[in-house]
């Protein structure tokens, strides 16, 4: 399946909109990433152990996007857009959405 942020996929025709889908993941951090988190904070750096876990709602979010789009009938999501939320204390929200589309 291509999955796009472009509206359009060169070299193939779009011959059915089936509708908008989103594919969402809340994940939470534990203690002990936090506090390694606060530390690489303190020092500089990158945080590891936050990259990894938003890298796991991106893709968790990407795939149950895919699979909604499939299971609409589609074989192509175009419009794709990422947004990213910070929900409560320590739980980080990915939302993935676009257009369903058929492709030819």
């Amino acid at each position: 399946m291509i999955i796009t942020t472009t509206n359009t996929i060169e070299g193939h025709r779009i011959t059915a909109y089936k509708g908008i889908v989103v594919g969402e993941a809340i994940m939470g951090a534990n203690v002990v990433r936090d506090v390694f988190a606060s530390i690489t904070d303190i020092v500089g750096g990158r945080s590891g152990a936050y990259e990894s876990k938003l890298q796991d709602a991106r893709d968790t979010a990407m795939t149950e996007l895919e699979a909604r789009a499939a299971a609409m009938g589609g074989n192509a999501v175009v419009g794709v857009d990422l947004d990213y939320e910070v929900v409560g204390q320590s739980m980080l929200m990915v939302s993935a959405s676009g257009t369903a589309v058929v492709i030819e």
